[in-house]
C-alpha cells in the first residue's frame, strides 16, 4: 500500500478506513471491530478515521475497546473535533453548533484520549468551518495541542481555500491536510478550486464519502454504474474499486475515506489500487458523471 507524507512527523496510508458507522453495526464488540482493523492491515491500511461526534460520541469508544498495544502501535488514528449536537454527551445543548474555541479543543482531544485509551492522536481534524471561529484562538489552540505531545499533526475538514488561509494565518504549524467530499457524483471541487488550492500547494487531500454515500449506484446513474462495472470485472473485482481507482489516479494525492461494516468488504478496500487508470478512461468517467461532455 503507498505511504503518503503529510508532515515529516506523519505518514498515512493511502487509502483510509473511515469508522463513521462504526456504532451503526449490529456487532460493536471488541473482537469484531478487531477483525475489521486487521482486515485493513492485511492491505497495508494503517489509518483510521474517527470524529468525537460518530456514533452519537461513541464511536471512539467503541474503537478504543478493541485497541490493543500491538494494534495502536499498527495503526494512525485521525479524529475530528468542532461539531456539538444535542445528543450524547451534549444532550443539553440548546442548538446545534460549531466550537473552536480553546477549551472545546482541549475538551475534545482528552475525551478522545480517554475514549480511546491512547496517548496521543495522530491527526486532529477541525471538523466544520466555523462562522463564529477567532482564528487567533483556534490557531493558537491547535499550535499548543501539537506542542505537548497530545497530537502529531493537525489540520481541517471540509474548508474552503479562505477557511484554510484564515486559520493557518494564526498558526506556527503547517496544517497537514483538509478532508472534503469528493467522489465521481461530487466532482465539483475539481473545477471550484478546492482541489486546485492544495495541489498547488504540496497538500494531500482526504475524500470523504468517496462512493457519493452510494447515488453513484442509483438507477438515474445506470450508465456510469455500467462502465465501472466494466472496468472494475476487467481487474477482478467491482464498480466501488473503480471509482476508488478514479480518485486515485489524479495527480493531485487524494487520500479517499472508505467506510463500511462489511468484513467482506472492508478485505477488498485494497482492490482499487490494482486498476491503472489512463486520461481517457478518466474523463469517460467524468463525463457519465456530469450528464453531458465536457465543454
Amino acid at each position: 500500500m503507498e505511504r503518503v507524507r503529510l508532515t515529516d512527523e506523519l505518514e498515512l496510508s493511502r487509502l483510509v478506513y473511515g469508522m463513521w458507522r462504526l456504532g451503526d453495526d449490529s456487532d460493536t464488540s471488541p473482537d469484531y471491530v478487531r477483525a475489521k482493523i486487521e482486515a485493513c492491515l492485511d492491505q497495508g491500511i494503517t489509518t483510521l478515521d474517527q470524529a468525537d461526534i460518530y456514533g452519537g460520541y461513541m464511536a471512539e469508544e467503541i474503537l478504543g475497546a478493541a485497541l490493543t498495544p500491538d494494534l495502536r502501535n499498527r495503526v494512525e488514528i485521525v479524529t475530528k473535533c468542532d461539531i456539538v449536537a444535542p445528543v450524547g454527551r451534549y444532550q443539553t445543548a440548546r442548538v446545534k453548533y460549531y466550537d473552536t474555541s480553546r477549551a472545546h479543543i482541549m475538551a475534545s482531544v482528552d475525551h478522545s484520549l480517554r475514549l480511546m485509551g491512547i496517548d496521543h492522536i495522530d491527526l486532529l481534524l477541525i471538523h466544520r468551518p466555523d462562522p463564529f471561529m477567532d482564528h487567533h484562538e483556534t490557531g493558537a489552540a491547535l499550535d499548543e495541542v501539537i506542542a505537548s505531545g497530545k497530537v502529531r499533526a493537525v489540520g481541517v475538514s471540509n474548508f474552503r481555500p479562505w477557511d484554510w488561509d484564515l486559520l493557518q494565518s494564526a498558526m506556527k504549524a503547517p496544517l497537514a491536510t483538509n478532508q472534503i467530499e469528493i467522489s465521481l457524483m461530487q466532482n465539483a471541487p475539481f473545477t471550484n478550486g478546492d482541489v486546485a488550492f492544495h495541489q498547488r500547494h504540496g497538500q494531500p487531500i482526504m475524500a470523504w464519502s468517496p462512493l457519493g454515500g452510494g447515488t453513484l449506484f442509483a438507477e438515474a446513474n445506470a450508465d456510469l454504474r455500467a462502465r465501472l462495472t466494466e472496468i472494475g470485472a476487467a481487474h477482478d473485482t467491482d464498480a466501488s474499486a473503480a471509482a476508488i481507482a478514479w480518485l486515485l489516479a489524479h495527480p493531485a494525492g487524494i487520500l479517499p475515506v472508505l467506510g463500511t461494516n462489511n468484513l467482506d468488504r472492508i478485505r477488498r478496500i485494497g482492490d482499487a489500487g490494482r486498476i491503472a487508470m489512463d486520461r481517457q478512461t478518466w474523463f469517460e468517467l467524468y463525463t457519465l458523471a456530469l450528464g453531458h461532455e465536457v465543454p
